[in-house]
């Protein structure tokens, strides 16, 4: 494939942008002052409301969670899974009060804990908030291969897509630059499995793909046809990519590692393990107020990282409920920050076993090695 122009400019989102192909850079070919470092314990996180119904524990599976998705207020967040609903919760409801408070956890039911919920047709892996609407449109991707749009005011289905053949939708995602514009009637897929799909959050006509192929497509959606950078490092299939911001992609894969590229240029940052991921889809969200991403485990654990450092710098075990005996191990299978301040956060995780538990995260005045 020809190679137009070694760079592509983000911040240019009225040019079409030139397909380069790196990537698969050694980080040992980085400066030595880039080499990670110890990471600093900057943060304390407190766990705030589990939440879970009759079916969890030993029934793993059957209410599993896929994903967790704040709609853009970061008022409310949805979950989706193999339950065929989606629930909907306010997330202030379901925090610690900041003062007077004994510190321990509410443990409530889904019943009792979400606002509302809406059955679905077929198991969900996928769920996005539409931009613009108030929070009023989510849009969906099910296991049926159906592409769906909800109208939670009316709580009825008001847009419906059958276009993948019974093939499962792993992910769907809207523009936020300008959620009409599409591309030309011929599109190519870049691989048999596409995983996971992100518009930039930050505006321009980029969308990056994930594939079982190992690596990681940015198309112009103006020009589908061909990618403008592939970025290859990963082992094995890559199952979400994330805008960090502007310039900065991460991405996560079934090899167990985390990386963070350099979209512009096209090479590799750093790589992030700690986490256990060879199987599932475990979740991935950044917080980019605050420079961290977590991911769930397959060790029935909540990562974090921060951004400097390829170590993790919090590990959360998922509580399980007593009276509740599992029948196979568990593992998170969803994860999602909510948007907030720099000095306190909230991070949102869903367990295979139809768990939610809510984590409270507060800046310390003093960080420690």
């Amino acid at each position: 494939m020809r190679n137009f122009s070694s760079h592509f400019h983000l911040q240019q989102p009225g040019s079409v942008i030139p397909y380069t192909r790196r990537g698969r850079q050694n980080e040992e070919q980085r400066p030595r002052a880039a080499v990670d470092d110890q990471p600093r314990c900057e943060w304390d996180f407190n766990l705030s409301a589990v939440i879970s119904s009759a079916s969890s524990g030993c029934a793993v599976g059957s209410d599993a969670i896929g994903v967790v998705e704040f709609d853009h207020s970061n008022s409310f967040f949805a979950t989706g899974g193999i339950a065929r609903k989606i629930r909907i919760y306010n997330a202030q409801k379901l925090l610690l009060p900041r003062e007077n408070g004994d510190g321990n956890a509410a443990f409530l039911d889904h019943a009792a804990a979400c606002e509302y919920y809406m059955c679905t047709p077929a198991k969900l892996s996928s769920l996005k908030w539409k931009p613009g609407s108030g929070s009023r449109f989510i849009g969906s991707g099910d296991y049926d291969g159906v592409v769906m749009e909800y109208d939670l005011e009316k709580r009825v289905p008001v847009f419906e897509r059958d276009e993948h053949g019974g093939r499962r939708v792993w992910s769907m995602d809207y523009s936020n630059w300008n959620p009409t514009l599409g591309g030309p009637d011929r599109m190519t897929a870049p691989c048999n499995a596409v995983c996971s799909v992100e518009f930039n959050p930050f505006g321009g006509f980029l969308v990056t793909v994930g594939c079982a192929d190992r690596k990681i497509y940015g198309y112009d959606v103006r020009r589908m046809v061909d990618p403008v950078f592939i970025l290859d490092g990963h082992r094995k299939a890559v199952t979400y990519t994330r805008f960090l911001d502007q310039q900065k992609i991460v991405s996560s894969s079934t090899d167990g590692c985390l990386k963070m590229w350099d979209a512009e240029n096209q090479h590799l940052i750093r790589t992030y393990k700690g986490h256990v991921n060879s199987r599932r889809f475990v979740g991935l969200s950044v917080w980019r107020t605050g420079g961290l991403f977590s991911c769930g485990s397959e060790n029935n654990h909540v990562y974090v990282y921060d951004m400097r450092w390829g170590k993790p710098i919090w590990v959360g075990g998922f509580e399980q409920l007593a009276a509740q005996p599992r029948c196979e191990p568990g593992f998170v299978s969803g994860i999602c920050w909510r948007e907030t301040g720099g000095e306190r956060c909230t991070l949102v995780a869903g367990g295979s076993d139809g768990v939610l538990q809510v984590f409270e995260g507060e800046r310390r005045s003093s960080s420690c090695s």
